[in-house]
């Protein structure tokens, strides 16, 4: 029997209140919230996450936190998934799991990265997340060769970052090859830092197609 699988969504860098909920209202399958203050799209100290359907999954990002603090903000900011863009070792993704919350891993991809380094995050992770590699923690703007990930074994699924854009979400929509769980959306889609252009996102939304596996 045949397996129908559809790519998920994730809107990442949200923070604006009016326009979370506008963004929500295209029902995307993912929210995604930063943590880090060094970020131009960090929430703050006082950030709430307004009302939004419980269908859409929050995902609350850090970079180099420790346990103690991510846990506090989760409980306190209601959110679903941790997802850790820094430094982070295997043992607190450990650690974070055992806590009964789901982990996404992110990883910068470069033409020289060496997948091996996953083997220790496999049974620790819930997802990966590929992005393009930066001089800096968080994201870039920039796509990178999505080629590289033919040297992936593929066992973990992953969310796929970098320079998505209307130009290129087709094509990575349409990519059969890969455990493909989402893609990660950001600064293509925005109007300013933190600001999502609602029209540019509906129209992701219309290209979404289901693949079939």
């Amino acid at each position: 029997m045949r397996r129908v699988k559809q790519v998920a969504i994730k809107v990442c860098g949200m923070r604006d209140a009016t326009n979370i909920r506008k963004v929500s209202a295209l029902c995307p399958d993912y929210l995604g919230f930063i943590f880090y203050p060094k970020s131009k799209r960090y929430v703050g100290d006082n950030f709430v996450v307004p009302e939004i359907p419980n269908a859409i999954t929050k995902v609350g990002v850090f970079v180099n936190e420790s346990t103690d603090v991510i846990s506090r903000l989760v409980e306190k900011c209601s959110i679903d998934h941790v997802q850790l863009h820094g430094d982070e070792t295997p043992l607190q993704c450990d650690e974070l799991k055992a806590l009964g919350f789901t982990v996404i891993k992110a990883f910068g991809v470069s033409e020289d990265f060496d997948f091996n380094v996953l083997n220790l995050y496999k049974s620790r992770c819930n997802y990966f997340l590929f992005d393009t590699k930066g001089k800096s923690y968080g994201g870039t703007g920039r796509s990178f060769d999505w080629d590289i990930l033919q040297k992936y074994d593929q066992e973990v699924p992953f969310f796929l970052s970098g320079g998505l854009s209307l130009a290129n979400a087709e094509n990575a929509l349409n990519i059969k090859w890969m455990n493909i769980h989402a893609l990660d959306v950001n600064s293509k889609f925005e109007i300013e830092p933190g600001v999502k252009d609602v029209a540019k996102l509906d129209e992701l939304f219309k290209l979404r197609k289901e693949t079939v596996i």
